[in-house]
């Protein structure tokens, strides 16, 4: 089969690889329906994570199984799933506390840019639909895999509260997500932090109730004045930078959270600072697993449209196409059809 391959920075082939197989008793084959770049990925793309040997691209994904181990027992060939890309067993102390990102088994999902791919530990990861879904669902389905159970971990890290104001720092799909999931846990106010046109649409098409344009200090004090000088009740980072960090640090009010899942490039924290911020944070990986029964329902009831975060479809055979795209921010998030 054919597949996406990051051979180095800026270097992502379409070529031939390995069909996935059973390596263990525990994984599942799945045939994706479809599958999507990361904002993640482009890390790797940018040359901002090393990479030593090609590495297969791809940790979004939802499909129909169409293997299973023999130690596999709660899907079965044929039925439509959609997985965590954090792979758990559901079942250890950390996954029973709801943190199956720091599950005692955790692997993270790799090679999904894939027409099949293998899903290590298939009972804890993958959760089955009840009927295959029509084709317009897809793009919802599978942003469940990833951007949107990220946002909504931020949104719930953060303690986003009926009436609450919010602040969503990064205007990516992981932050439009997180507006998202804050307009549907009560949020009376949700400012994002945009400075491109068609993300500030969608944000509000999402929810938003305030776009801000302005970073750094300017940004900082339009939240001040906008909120005559409190700051935000709960914060999302969806970003993983110094900057997005420390902006999300001071526009936070004393007693409130951040959320952080922007995967951190650069941040240091000091101390003395925080000490007297009085603030709280929770972040890292996103537990999904936790989530997507929940989004799984919402999506299927059409309460809520994930899918509208992908701007941009393309085949999988032009998936460099998509990751330029993403890359230059012509494209919010590339969906890729196998």
């Amino acid at each position: 089969m054919f597949a996406a391959v990051l051979h180095g920075p800026g270097d992502v082939r379409y070529e031939d690889v390995a069909e996935p197989a059973l390596l263990k008793p525990t994984d599942a084959i799945i045939r994706l329906s479809a599958t999507c770049i990361c904002g993640s990925d482009l890390w790797p793309y940018r040359g901002l994570n090393e990479v030593g040997t090609p590495l297969r691209m791809g940790h979004e994904y939802c499909g129909v199984v169409v293997e299973v181990g023999s130690a596999v027992t709660s899907v079965t060939p044929g039925q439509f799933v959609v997985g965590s890309f954090c792979l758990s067993d559901n079942t250890c102390p950390h996954c029973r506390f709801g943190f199956q990102s720091s599950c005692e088994q955790r692997e993270f999902m790799t090679g999904a840019q894939a027409p099949f791919a293998r899903v290590p530990l298939a009972d804890g990861s993958l959760v089955a639909l009840p009927q295959h879904p029509t084709d317009d669902l897809i793009p919802s389905l599978l942003a469940a895999s990833d951007v949107l159970g990220t946002g909504w971990y931020a949104a719930a890290a953060a303690q986003v509260r009926p009436g609450s104001t919010v602040v969503v720092v990064g205007d990516g799909a992981v932050g439009l997500m997180g507006v998202l999931a804050a307009k549907q846990m009560g949020a009376a106010r949700i400012i994002a932090m945009s400075r491109h046109e068609s993300r500030q649409a969608l944000a509000l098409e999402y929810g938003a109730t305030d776009i801000i344009s302005e970073r750094g200090e300017a940004g900082i004090t339009r939240i001040k004045t906008l909120t005559k000088g409190v700051g935000a009740d709960s914060v999302l980072e969806c970003v993983g930078t110094s900057e997005s960090m420390q902006q999300a640090i001071r526009v936070t009010r004393p007693g409130g959270m951040i959320g952080y899942v922007g995967v951190p490039h650069g941040i240091q924290l000091e101390g003395q600072s925080l000490f007297f911020s009085q603030i709280g944070m929770l972040g890292g990986p996103a537990p999904v697993r936790r989530f997507l029964p929940h989004l799984l329902e919402l999506i299927i009831e059409r309460k809520i449209n994930p899918g509208k975060v992908f701007d941009l479809e393309l085949p999988l055979a032009d998936v460099a196409q998509g990751y330029r795209a993403m890359d230059e921010r012509r494209a919010i998030k590339t969906l890729l059809r196998v």
